[in-house]
């Protein structure tokens, strides 16, 4: 090693890595040479190279665009392995063979439509497709860079649509700055997001649930199945037109008015980006689009997801980055966006799409990763900041990638977060496998704050995951059945109060100690009932599963409506306290007996007691500092369906944290003396 050598911020810093210090540089030196190479640059890699905003213009290229001098309309499309390709619509009468496109450059073939002679056929809403000539034979397909497809009710066909509408009106730049923020992420699904049984609509979602997240505290949504999808029960992820918008839920511009509805609330948008694969089929999306297997994929088996039963991208192609890269810019600048949730990701980074055991730091720089889309997600995360340096991007890994969330320039791929999948996974099997009376605190302490420090982890104790069908929420696990009969407040039943009590523990310890971030998933908050199941033939093709039952959380009957206002008040209280600027809670006491931890995380006291029973009186709990401690919430609030067994009326008679705790100390340390109570987690501000 020379003497000016200087290693990589994100080695220097961590021992592990000094084993694997070479494949960290190598994997570096791929993404310099990806970016050199893209960008017409000698490999830059600190901002005084060439622009990847500059390359990714595919969508200002491809697809139709507007040329003035001619005055008519270009359509291109890349289609290297085609042999003949035709345009046809509504505009020709459906002739597929009378407008022909002409090959060029690296198989881009076009067409010029003039005004003279389209002029007032080719017009807004006009339905268009390709027919192509490919070794599969002649086929009718949509162009990959279409804005708009729409299905047609008859025939259930999927076909693209001229979309030429006036320009959107963005109103005020309400465009948000949240990389600075901490993330209160509240996920959603549009089509699901209505208590009717059908298809919501950004229009309903803009109306009646934007409202509803701006009210409960969150600052940003993340909206799911945005993209154009064949099946519906995909929950989005199997997308077969990239630049399109689900027609399902309703129109661009609608959605436009959702985000822009949203920037006006404060709330900013995350897309779930679903770069990790495509949908197999021929008559949507881009398999075999040009009659080959190896346009957007590598050839054969290597081009293929086999436990998604998709197509995986062949991210080392120069034409498949471009496409991906642009629309990476295209929903930024199209949409507004306000940054990325990066799907699959783990599935992505290794051949074998993360079926393994993770078990040596060897797996994540061995033979089974792939660097070419490690390069791609690393020069997507580049392209992001390069455009908007206030926008967030957050990585789906499984895997713990080393680097992850690691700034680009200290040698990682650049995302502002990664999710952390393991505290889902622990309180599925905690509430599977073990009794009430056997959880452990160390271990409930330990899988909270296992992360690296400098890494931001968005903690979540259920996402979109946990409610899908043959899986339960949280609150389904805890309550059963007795979701359907006892959660009227005039009703008592053991599992609902046990339910409830956890339900709320569950979440409050997680969004305390389990990140930087937090994620919700919609109707969650209030303890939604019931799983998530799409229509499909083994349910009669209905839709009563594939909503949210609002309704529910606004009755003041109800107890949904309690776990809602719980809900409010811990965003509040983390929010307006800070909780989540602080890296990592301060551990101060971790009881075995009492099933009792304590932690401190900005000025905040928390204090769980996990027993089923074992109430203590005059408890000692340790505090950070000395002084005087006022409860500032707990989870057997009455206005949260407790007992309000600590929470003594003020003087007007409202329940409310009046009591005082003052401290003592001990050997240099410092306690406060409370009410401990059973399943009940307590917040202590000094004062």
């Amino acid at each position: 090693m020379t003497q000016n050598y200087q290693r990589l911020p994100m080695v220097a810093r961590d021992e592990w890595l000094w084993p694997v210090e070479e494949a960290i540089n190598a994997r570096y030196r791929r993404y310099a040479a990806r970016l050199g190479a893209l960008t017409g640059t000698s490999g830059a890699v600190s901002g005084d190279g060439g622009s990847l905003g500059d390359f990714a213009n595919g969508y200002r290229w491809f697809g139709w665009q507007r040329d003035e001098m001619l005055a008519g309309w270009w359509f291109r499309e890349w289609l290297p392995e085609a042999s003949d390709v035709y345009l046809f619509g509504d505009f020709n009468d459906w002739q597929r063979t009378e407008l022909r496109l002409e090959r060029g450059e690296g198989g881009v073939w076009s067409l010029f439509l003039p005004d003279a002679l389209y002029g007032g056929r080719l017009v807004h809403g006009s339905l268009y497709k390709m027919h192509v000539h490919g070794a599969n034979g002649w086929r009718d397909r949509i162009p990959a860079y279409a804005r708009r497809v729409v299905q047609d009710d008859a025939t259930k066909d999927f076909t693209a649509q001229f979309w030429n509408p006036e320009p959107f009106d963005w109103g005020k730049n309400y465009q948000l700055s949240i990389v600075n923020s901490p993330l209160l992420i509240y996920e959603a699904h549009i089509g699901m997001a209505q208590e009717r049984e059908g298809v919501g609509t950004y229009a309903e979602f803009t109306a009646e649930v934007l409202p509803r997240i701006a009210a409960e505290g969150y600052n940003t949504l993340q909206l799911m199945a945005v993209a154009e999808h064949p099946y519906y029960g995909s929950f989005g992820y199997h997308v077969s037109n990239f630049y399109a918008v689900s027609s399902r839920c309703g129109t661009p511009e609608e959605l436009k008015a959702l985000v822009r509805r949203a920037h006006e609330l404060g709330i900013a948008v995350v897309m779930d980006l679903v770069h990790a694969h495509y949908v197999k089929n021929l008559n949507e999306g881009l398999a075999e689009l040009d009659g080959s297997d190896h346009q957007y994929s590598k050839p054969g088996p290597a081009g293929y997801q086999p436990y998604w039963d998709s197509m995986l991208f062949d991210y080392g192609r120069d034409e498949v980055a471009h496409f991906l890269l642009s629309n990476v810019k295209f929903w930024l600048e199209e949409f507004w966006f306000d940054g990325f949730r990066f799907d699959g990701v783990t599935s992505m980074i290794y051949h074998h799409h993360g079926y393994t055991e993770f078990d040596s730091r060897d797996k994540f720089f061995g033979p089974d990763v792939n660097d070419d889309a490690l390069v791609y997600l690393t020069l997507a995360n580049r392209l992001v900041h390069e455009l908007r340096p206030d926008a967030v991007t957050i990585a789906e890994d499984v895997s713990g990638m080393p680097g992850m969330a690691v700034p680009i320039d200290e040698g990682g791929v650049g995302f502002d977060y990664r999710l952390g999948m393991a505290i889902p996974d622990f309180w599925i099997r905690l509430l599977k496998e073990v009794p009430d009376e056997e959880w452990n605190v160390w271990e409930i302490w330990n899988i909270m704050t296992d992360r690296l420090p400098g890494v931001g982890t968005v903690a979540y104790a259920e996402s979109h995951d946990q409610a899908l069908v043959g899986d339960k929420t949280i609150a389904f696990r805890l309550m059963e059945e007795a979701m359907y009969t006892s959660m009227s407040r005039g009703v008592d039943d053991v599992r609902v109060e046990r339910g409830m009590a956890l339900h709320k523990m569950i979440r409050l310890v997680t969004i305390a100690a389990g990140g930087t971030a937090w994620l919700n998933f919609m109707g969650n908050e209030f303890g939604h009932p019931e799983w998530i199941d799409f229509p499909r033939e083994g349910n009669g093709w209905s839709y009563s599963h594939a909503r949210r039952q609002w309704s529910l959380a606004d009755s003041p009957f109800l107890r949904y409506s309690q776990l809602l206002a719980f809900d409010g008040a811990m965003i509040e209280l983390v929010r307006d306290g800070g909780v989540l600027r602080e890296e990592y809670p301060r551990r101060l006491q971790m009881d075995e007996g009492g099933q009792t931890m304590a932690f401190s995380r900005a000025g905040l006291v928390f204090v769980f007691n996990w027993h089923p029973s074992r109430s203590m009186a005059d408890y000692a709990v340790e505090v950070p500092e000395p002084g005087r401690y006022r409860l500032v919430m707990s989870t057997d609030e009455g206005r949260f369906g407790g007992l309000g067994r600590e929470m003594p009326l003020e003087s007007d008679g409202r329940e409310g944290p009046a009591t005082e705790h003052f401290t003592y100390t001990v050997d240099g340390r410092h306690y406060m003396q409370i009410y401990n109570i059973c399943r009940t987690a307590a917040v202590y501000q000094r004062i």
